[in-house]
C-alpha cells in the first residue's frame, strides 16, 4: 500500500470499504464498479477512500491477498512446516479460497480468476519458501517452490471449479503425494 496511513483507528473504516466493495461485486461486474459506488456503500467520502487505497485495483489486491494468507494460516494453524499433512492443508486452503469467491461473486469470478490465481500462488510460494528454509539450498528452493506451488494450486482449483470427480480431501491427498514423493526422493 505504499505510503498510505496505517492506523488502528482506521480499521472499521477500511472494513466498511471492503464490505461495500464485496457487496458491489456480488451484484455488479468489477469493471463497472466506481469509487463513488464504493464510498456510497461504505458511507464515507472519496478522500477517506484514498486515505486507505490508491484505487479499486489496490483495494481488490488487498482483499485477495488478505483472503489467501488468512485461509493458508487457518488451514495450517500457523504451523510452517514442509510435510505431507501441511501440503494437504495447503491444497484444502486453495479449495476454500476459490470456492468462496465462486459462490459469493458469481458475476465477477470469471474475470477475476487469473488475479485470484496469481495472488494465491504468491502466498503459497511465501509459505513454501519459509517451510523449506533449512531443507534446501537457495537455487533448489527457487526451483522447487514454484513447481510445488503450481501443483498445489492446480489441484485445489480443479476441485473448486468442478473439473474433477474427486472429493477435495482425495484430491488434496493425491497432490500431496506428488509433491512429497518428488521432494523427498530428491533430497
Amino acid at each position: 500500500m505504499g505510503t498510505k496511513v496505517r492506523n488502528i483507528r482506521m480499521t472499521p473504516t477500511k472494513q466498511s470499504l471492503i464490505n461495500a466493495f464485496v457487496s458491489l461485486v456480488n451484484n455488479k461486474d468489477f469493471d463497472k464498479i466506481s469509487i463513488a459506488d464504493i464510498t456510497n456503500g461504505a458511507q464515507v467520502n472519496r478522500a477517506t477512500f484514498y486515505a486507505h487505497f490508491n484505487d479499486k485495483y489496490e483495494l481488490l489486491d488487498y482483499i485477495i491477498i488478505d483472503s489467501a494468507s488468512t485461509v493458508i494460516e487457518k488451514r495450517t494453524i500457523g504451523v510452517v512446516k514442509f510435510d505431507q499433512n501441511n501440503i494437504i492443508q495447503l491444497v484444502l486452503a486453495v479449495c476454500d479460497f476459490h470456492q468462496q469467491p465462486n459462490i459469493q461473486c458469481r458475476r465477477s469470478y470469471l474475470s477475476l480468476a487469473p488475479l485470484l490465481k496469481e495472488k494465491m500462488l504468491i502466498e503459497l510460494k511465501k509459505y513454501l519458501l519459509r517451510s523449506l528454509d533449512n531443507l534446501l539450498t537457495e537455487p533448489e528452493k527457487n526451483f522447487y517452490v514454484s513447481i510445488y506451488a503450481n501443483i498445489i494450486h492446480e489441484a485445489g482449483y480443479l476441485w473448486a471449479s468442478g473439473n474433477t470427480s474427486f472429493h477435495k480431501e482425495e484430491i488434496a491427498m493425491k497432490a500431496s503425494l506428488l509433491v512429497a514423493v518428488d521432494h523427498f526422493k530428491n533430497i
